[in-house]
């Protein structure tokens, strides 16, 4: 079964360092569970800080000790020592365990949740759906992430990934970064019945939303 990588770039990317090393830097290996259209990837990456920041920088990443299988479970997984790259243009999401993030400091905390309002979302990026709860600074509408931003991945948190009906990120995982390329629908939705939530008749008078207050 072939592996198409590179389908969201055209451009060819010049070969990886060996994991490892790094061109006057140092990596170190963090877990890495990752999926495209066709394929779910366990192992590992090489790189300096955050997942997230190795992602955005938009180059592709050196992985080992690879295991893929069919994202829909068809298969169990199986090594492939043949694949020592990944390009985050291909992966959908990442699911983002505790060892992939640093953890933040008190004063990065009160800041992340004094400048942030926290939404309750469902995003389509097909052919997974995923359910969370998405950061965004106030004013910002959920519906912004459709637009090309800076960051390529945006995470969610407290967050359940789905192919169909079949959940495909392990419970423990509760942190997901979604592709925004991907990224085809966005929804405001009550976590607790996972449904849409229908806006109040009306316009806003401005300052915080009826949707931010319901939080």
């Amino acid at each position: 079964m072939p592996f198409l990588f590179r389908r969201g770039r055209k451009e060819e990317q010049p070969p990886a360092a060996a994991p490892g090393t790094d061109s006057g830097g140092r990596r170190s290996p963090v877990a890495f569970d990752g999926l495209t259209e066709e394929w779910h990837l366990v192992g590992f990456m090489e790189i300096e800080g955050r997942l997230s920041d190795a992602l955005n920088r938009r180059e592709p990443i050196p992985i080992h000790d690879v295991r893929w299988a069919p994202v829909d479970g068809s298969e169990p997984f199986t090594p492939v020592p043949g694949l020592r790259q990944v390009d985050p243009y291909d992966l959908i999401i990442v699911l983002a365990g505790e060892g992939t993030l640093p953890p933040l400091t008190e004063e990065e905390k009160a800041a992340f949740r004094v400048h942030k309002v926290p939404y309750d979302v469902a995003l389509e990026v097909p052919p997974f759906r995923v359910i969370g709860t998405v950061f965004l600074y106030p004013g910002s509408d959920p519906d912004r992430l459709l637009e090309r931003g800076t960051e390529m991945f945006v995470p969610v948190t407290d967050a359940v990934a789905l192919l169909g009906e079949r959940q495909v990120n392990d419970p423990a995982i509760d942190t997901i970064l979604v592709n925004r390329f991907y990224l085809r629908g966005v929804e405001q939705i009550d976590k607790r019945t996972r449904t849409r939530i229908e806006p109040l008749p009306g316009q806003p008078l401005g300052g915080v939303s009826w949707s931010d207050k319901s939080r």
